[in-house]
């Protein structure tokens, strides 16, 4: 049997697992399943259980099957690597040189966040983030312009 056959045999199993237990919610019927705990606890949550299985399992598989596709492949390693190194520098260049833990970090309300006072390492991290960001940002709309007017200059 080939790959291929098992992934459709093995989407198949899922859907319908997941179905099945989608039809559990449906025949206890949504006035019972919103008011009563325990039909909560024992229709709601395999379905939670089982999605989240299923999510952890398929994170699991792409990156196993992208670091295999890596370890197999040198060049694509080494460029990956490079790019991991180049996001490493401008982070290490974003929280030690560009910023600031002088400020509070508040909530929508305007209220100083738990942990977010003026001096405090999460306000470093939120200072980092933001500079992090608008570093790659700024790369990302100068390479974007860049390709456009090669773009227009080749044509």
């Amino acid at each position: 049997m080939n790959l291929n056959k098992i992934a459709k045999i093995l989407a198949v199993v899922i859907s319908v697992v997941g179905v099945g237990l989608l039809m559990r919610i449906f025949i206890e019927g949504s006035e019972n399943v919103e008011n009563n705990a325990d039909i909560q606890a024992s229709v709601v949550d395999p379905l939670i259980s089982f999605s989240l299985w299923i999510f952890y399992l398929t994170v699991g598989v792409t990156l196993v099957l992208s670091i295999w596709a890596l370890v197999k492949n040198p060049a694509a390693l080494k460029k990956t690597l490079m790019g991991l190194a180049a996001l490493g520098v401008i982070l290490v260049i974003s929280h030690f040189v560009l910023s600031d833990n002088s400020q509070d970090v508040l909530d929508a309300a305007g209220n100083i966040l738990e942990g977010g006072e003026a001096g405090s390492t999460t306000s470093k991290w939120v200072s980092t983030g933001i500079w992090y960001s608008m570093i790659l940002g700024v790369i990302g709309g100068g390479l974007f312009v860049f390709d456009l007017v090669k773009g227009i200059i080749k044509s």
